[in-house]
């Protein structure tokens, strides 16, 4: 995230991309990269997707057109994926994200899980269903905007989700933070979970008092341990008082279901930029999307990083080593497009899964109808690449298998 209006004009200033970094162990930061990495698969949900006999939604977003497209809408867009779960099957569940980008504009859209199969031959996403979040047992303790205690924009902006050992799953929430934890038929199963020491100023708990992190900057990120027994929630700001860029990484033990009081320090190229995702890979490496708020010929960040806890080079955050850069990726078959280099230029990636050892897949955000990263006054489709390594991660096979 986030979102709303973000107009980009060609000649916009912007920083240039730093060189690939070189061996210098005096020398804080990325660590040699993997090198460039390639297209395997592309395939795409158009955006004018809507959920099949849902209601209406955009209705606080005027009737202007945007990116070509008129609100209000006729039905609830699939849309704004900010997390992914892979079933193993050939199928994946797509998390959408709060709506339209703030609790004002977003009361109309009803947060949900949908399943997707992409179908990388013909270049499509299928939607064969899926689950819209609910509180039928009254456990959010804060008025919500339906009577009916369907989960809304307005309500929560939920950006992470993993599924753990017993089926059910966690969901990250940007406006608390909040952990959320949700059954099969995304029925919430226990009350909101804070962070503690962290507010935002969406939080329904401040009464008045002083917001420590910026609007929607929660929790973007969140991977589950290889063993299935920890959460490690990534925040997407930076709070009050730490390092300007420096973003908390907090332990969540699942048994106990309260913080464990590790915490760890990701440390952005820039303090400009933003997390997009984050997975396990092992016991102590995640990957990560690392961003800016650009988009198409604008982009200039786009990055995926292997992370490690361990902060061998002792600089106090995690050792980050570039796995891909998603502005550079080589397309010698051309499958998104015509053969060479193929960019994913949008303005929000907030999906990385890991297929195998050396293949990812990544999707877009696509912030309907606010984002035309690929083609300018276009409303951003939903896609759905596969990417190829130069080399594995040696990741632990419970990550893929």
């Amino acid at each position: 995230m986030k979102r709303i209006a973000i107009l980009m004009c060609a000649g916009a200033t912007v920083l240039g991309l730093a060189a690939p970094a070189t061996a210098d162990p005096g020398r804080p930061g990325p660590q040699p990269g993997f090198g460039q990495a390639t297209l395997t698969g592309f395939a795409s949900l158009p955006a004018q997707t809507f959920v099949p006999g849902s209601e209406p939604s955009g209705s606080s977003l005027g009737t202007a057109p945007v990116n070509g497209i008129t609100p209000p809408f006729p039905g609830q867009p699939v849309q704004g994926f900010s997390g992914i779960v892979r079933r193993h099957d050939g199928t994946f569940e797509a998390l959408s994200d709060n709506g339209y980008g703030n609790k004002a504009n977003s009361a109309d859209f009803l947060l949900r899980v949908h399943r997707i199969k992409p179908d990388f031959r013909a270049k499509s996403v299928q939607v064969l269903g899926g689950f819209n979040l609910t509180d039928p047992r009254g456990l959010v303790p804060f008025p919500l905007t339906r009577q009916d205690r369907m989960l809304t924009g307005a309500d929560f902006d939920v950006e992470s989700i993993v599924r753990t050992v017993d089926g059910t799953y966690w969901i990250g929430d940007e406006f608390g933070p909040f952990l959320l934890h949700f059954d099969r038929q995304g029925r919430l199963m226990e009350a909101p979970i804070e962070l503690p020491g962290v507010r935002a100023p969406e939080n329904p708990y401040l009464n008045g008092a002083q917001p420590n992190l910026g609007r929607s900057k929660g929790f973007e990120g969140m991977a589950r341990s290889v063993d299935g027994r920890r959460l490690y929630p990534l925040l997407e700001g930076t709070v009050a008082g730490d390092p300007a860029g420096t973003l908390r990484m907090n332990e969540f033990d699942l048994r106990e279901r309260a913080y464990t009081g590790r915490r760890w320090t990701y440390r952005l190229d820039s303090p400009t930029h933003a997390i997009g995702d984050a997975i396990a890979v092992d016991v102590n490496r995640f990957l990560i999307i690392e961003r800016d708020n650009l988009q198409g010929d604008a982009a200039q960040v786009k990055r995926i990083y292997l992370a490690d806890l361990r902060d061998r080079d002792g600089d106090g955050a995690l050792d980050k080593t570039l796995v891909a850069d998603l502005l550079d990726l080589a397309d010698p078959r051309g499958l998104g497009g015509a053969a060479g280099t193929f960019r994913f230029p949008f303005q929000t990636i907030e999906d990385v899964v890991i297929l195998d050892d050396r293949t990812l897949g990544v999707l877009d955000d696509n912030n309907f109808p606010f984002s035309s990263g690929r083609t300018p006054g276009k409303a951003d489709d939903n896609e759905f690449i596969t990417i190829r390594l130069t080399r594995g991660l040696d990741a632990d096979p419970r990550v893929y298998r």
